[in-house]
């Protein structure tokens, strides 16, 4: 009874609507886990202020749905707990593949939903491919994919590792963004790092853009057929809040407990994404490899 009560009391906390001067009214509730949920309701203000003509109603059920997707059921003492368990990753090792059965993590989505938007997208774990449509009503405009809570409460310690690389297809020149979490707080720093889907085709060394940007090349084959490389150094990640960056902070790769990929109009701190498109995407991606 206690357990369902408190359920039904973050599930309050969720919809409980706030009027205030921020765009995300804070609430706390934490897991015995350590998983630390923020919830937050929107007001449907937009990053930058501006006011979006455009109204939907907010699909409070899928802002719940996909939320409770990265929150970790409070441990049942009766049941017993799991250690937690530290995984070192060198160099070479697949963090991801679709449909592996070594993965110890599922994606699944995370949209703007979550701050009254009405964008949406899935996630295929079986073949990797993500995709939706992203709309600025309500003053929204991202979709994401985060990674569920590792198994077994695991954390990757990548203190021997310069960064992670992916391997996708599909993206059509749009800019993406990759995050790596090394907490388990829900609205946690985002160290994050933008990369462009190379063009169906296309294949060629695109370079490296400097702090926050990764690299690509088509090495592997032309990235409509076999899939575009791109590298991402932890040396470039910028740390991030809803896009905000945030300074004073160290990245901690002995305790990476979290990815996540988003796309958005923004890029930094209210600066537009020049590789942003509203209405349908589509991203393949085939691996998340330590390097």
């Amino acid at each position: 009874m206690q357990i369902a009560s408190s359920f039904v009391l973050v599930l309050a906390i969720c919809i409980q609507p706030y009027r205030g001067s921020s765009a995300f009214a804070p609430s706390h509730s934490k897991w015995s886990s350590g998983w630390c949920v923020n919830t937050r309701t929107p007001i449907q203000m937009s990053v930058d202020g501006a006011s979006s003509k455009e109204r939907k109603p907010w699909d409070v059920l899928r802002f719940i749905n996909q939320s409770s997707k990265f929150v970790t059921p409070p441990k049942l003492p009766f049941i017993g707990a799991t250690s937690d368990e530290k995984v070192t990753v060198q160099p070479g090792e697949t963090l991801w593949a679709p449909s592996s059965k070594q993965n110890f993590f599922s994606f699944a989505p995370l949209d703007d939903v979550v701050m009254g938007g009405a964008s949406s997208s899935t996630i295929d774990n079986n073949t990797g491919i993500w995709r939706g449509k992203v709309t600025d009503a309500n003053n929204g405009g991202f979709v994401g994919i985060r990674s569920t809570p590792f198994k077994n409460n695991k954390s990757l310690d990548m203190r021997n590792c310069e960064g992670i690389e992916l391997k996708v297809r599909k993206g059509d020149g749009k800019r993406f963004k990759f995050v790596v979490r090394d907490t388990t707080e829900f609205n946690g720093i985002c160290w994050t790092t933008s990369f462009d889907a190379a063009e169906p085709k296309e294949n060629s060394i695109l370079g490296s853009f400097g702090s926050g940007f990764g690299s690509s090349s088509g090495k592997d084959g032309t990235a409509d057929e076999k899939g575009t490389l791109i590298r991402l150094p932890f040396a470039n990640q910028v740390p991030t809040i809803f896009a905000k960056t945030v300074s004073g902070k160290s990245f901690d790769a002995k305790n990476v407990v979290g990815l996540q990929l988003a796309y958005s109009k923004f890029e930094f701190d209210g600066k537009l994404n020049q590789n942003f498109a509203l209405g349908d995407f589509t991203l393949q991606i085939l691996e998340i490899r330590a390097y």
